[in-house]
């Protein structure tokens, strides 16, 4: 079975992972720019983290075969520091205009104050500009009221619903977001969101459509291969198989080929590992030493 996982943070990943993945059937990775941990001070360290995703990720992830693409943002969390915020979002839409790039974001909330929502606005209005659907980062507190501020804000800029994935969702969420007509994104990720128990049973009730599920993995407590085990689960639980590819591939492609930037062929077939990729004015192939470049 294919797979698209729709959200997960290689950057903070080690490339044994890229291996598991594409063992476990992944053909293509969705990255969105967020906040690396450590809050950064200056647009600069903004710049060298969005060519990483553009340049040296894809690279990595062409060694096993996966097609790598990603989102642009300013992140919730990062949009309430006046030492980048502005710097940021004058930068972003050169980035809006690269080829694997399929959307804005994470956007959206976390702390929910006033200035995360004047850049989810602005955000918002980057992507109508560049025509690109949007990932809205929900917050983690508060999530029922998070999401019906994400949604409100939305709607205030008349931004299409079917062009938007509220993701982070859960039991409560998706009564919310089922009739909107937007997209709902579940993250399969330990301690803190959604496992695959639940997941299933969101599936049994409310069926898959306008629906994907990742990992959301990054650099806490996360595992890489919880779509694959939230495939197991569904298959285990009886869900037909048609089902389920609908879920973990042909929705986020649907999703995020609305950026006019991909298709289904194109991410059926994997990454060739020897495409020519060039980092700094070196050219890179697939078993170079990265630490000669």
């Amino acid at each position: 079975m294919l797979i698209f996982e729709p959200h997960i943070h290689m950057f903070s990943r080690i490339t044994d992972d890229y291996e598991r993945l594409a063992l476990a059937g992944v053909r293509a990775v969705l990255e969105p720019a967020f906040w690396l941990g450590q809050s950064r001070t200056n647009v600069g360290s903004f710049v060298d983290y969005f060519e990483t995703l553009i340049g040296w990720e894809r690279h990595r992830a062409q060694q096993f075969g996966i097609h790598h693409l990603c989102t642009m943002a300013l992140n919730p969390r990062e949009a309430n520091d006046d030492r980048v915020n502005s710097d940021v979002l004058a930068i972003l839409p050169r980035y809006c205009e690269k080829d694997s790039v399929v959307g804005v974001g994470e956007i959206g909330l976390d702390d929910q104050t006033k200035t995360e929502e004047k850049f989810m606005l602005a955000q918002l209005e980057l992507a109508a500009q560049h025509d690109l659907p949007v990932l809205v980062h929900t917050p983690h507190r508060d999530k029922k009221k998070g999401f019906e501020r994400c949604i409100a804000i939305i709607r205030d800029a008349d931004f299409p619903m079917e062009r938007i994935l509220l993701d982070h969702g859960n039991e409560e969420t998706i009564k919310i977001t089922r009739d909107l007509g937007c997209w709902s994104g579940f993250s399969i990720y330990p301690n803190t969101k959604m496992d695959p128990h639940r997941m299933v049973a969101i599936v049994q009730e409310y069926g898959v459509d306008r629906m994907v599920v990742n990992s959301a993995a990054d650099w806490g407590v996360s595992d890489p291969m919880m779509v694959p085990r939230t495939v197991v689960k569904l298959e285990q639980a009886g869900v037909a198989r048609e089902r389920i590819e609908q879920l973990v591939w042909r929705n986020p492609i649907e999703f995020f080929a609305q950026s006019g930037r991909l298709t289904e062929t194109m991410l059926a077939q994997p990454a060739s590992a020897n495409l020519r990729e060039t980092f700094d004015g070196n050219s890179v192939l697939r078993g170079q030493d990265p630490d000669r470049m």
